[in-house]
């Protein structure tokens, strides 16, 4: 299967599922149930980025379908990592589901993996794996807190991206450690727009300005003008909330930056998205500096 891993199309993958269907046949579970279950948990595999490459969510359900089979044999008392890894690879297909479903359900079955995989791929045992399952859960916390309409879920993600910061550092991983201030940057800012105050904005700023520091125009373009704009977005917020301009000015700034990749004709639809935050900045600070203005003269 690496070999479909790494390509675009879907021919090796397809293969890949059909091989394992074909083992299912040899590796009865009666018979060899761990090797019945390795099976079920590499078919699943395939399937979950078959699902991905696919817009439809038939091959996703499958994955889905395919590792609670493994799960049967893979249990916690009997191979605990084996377990866990199945239970994350589960809380991948579900979040993947989830994304592309309109209710909470296949989400809140992806939180519930992650958080059992938890229990083996600890910290001290695994600390690799336990920052990717914290990832993981942050990501699909934020994906339900979005939908829903409280701050409890949304702190849950906080939480989870910042124990993943604790393993992914930027001198470790500095893509995947700019990648969750990114993820930590969303939640935060979210929170902060449902708030009165202004710290959730502030912690959202800072975020994306420590994911920009490895998230560069030069190394990662796309992700980077991503960034400026939510940087831009946020500040904008914050300068709604605040009596000066500063804030709106930083916005301003953060989205001609993010214009210098996302061009109209490269990407009309971000372009327009940009453009519009940016028409929206200026016009916020032109309104706050005729009223402050209009302040001092009286």
């Amino acid at each position: 299967m690496r070999r479909g891993e790494r390509e675009r199309g879907t021919v090796r993958l397809e293969e890949a599922v059909a091989a394992y269907r074909e083992a299912l046949k040899e590796y009865a579970r009666e018979r060899v149930p761990l090797k019945w279950a390795m099976t079920q948990n590499g078919l699943g595999t395939a399937l979950a980025m078959l699902g991905e490459r696919e817009s439809g969510t038939a091959r996703l359900d499958e994955a889905a379908a395919a590792f609670r089979e493994a799960l049967k044999e893979y249990t916690r008392e009997r191979v605990p990592l084996d377990w866990a890894t199945t239970q994350n690879n589960l809380g991948n297909a579900l979040t993947r589901l989830g994304e592309r479903e309109s209710g909470t359900a296949r989400l809140e079955e992806a939180v519930a993996a992650y958080r059992e995989a938890l229990k083996e791929w600890t910290h001290e045992r695994v600390p690799r794996y336990w920052a990717t399952t914290q990832n993981n859960l942050g990501n699909a916390l934020a994906t339900l807190g979005e939908r829903e309409g409280g701050t409890a879920r949304l702190d849950e993600a906080v939480a989870a991206f910042r124990e993943t910061l604790k393993e992914w550092t930027r001198e470790r991983v500095p893509l995947d450690w700019a990648a969750t201030q990114y993820n930590l940057g969303i939640a935060l800012a979210t929170l902060g727009e449902r708030e009165s105050g202004m710290a959730r904005l502030i912690e959202a700023v800072s975020a994306y300005r420590e994911a920009l520091k490895e998230w560069t125009r030069e190394r990662v373009p796309l992700d980077s003008v991503m960034t400026q704009n939510n940087l831009g977005t946020a500040l904008a917020t914050l300068g709604e909330r605040e009596s000066g301009t500063a804030r709106l000015d930083e916005a301003v700034a953060a989205f001609r930056e993010a214009l210098k990749e996302r061009t109209p004709e490269r990407v009309p639809l971000d372009w327009a998205v940009t453009e519009k935050n940016l028409e929206r900045a200026l016009r916020l600070l032109d309104e706050r500096k005729a009223a402050n203005t209009k302040r001092t003269t009286r």
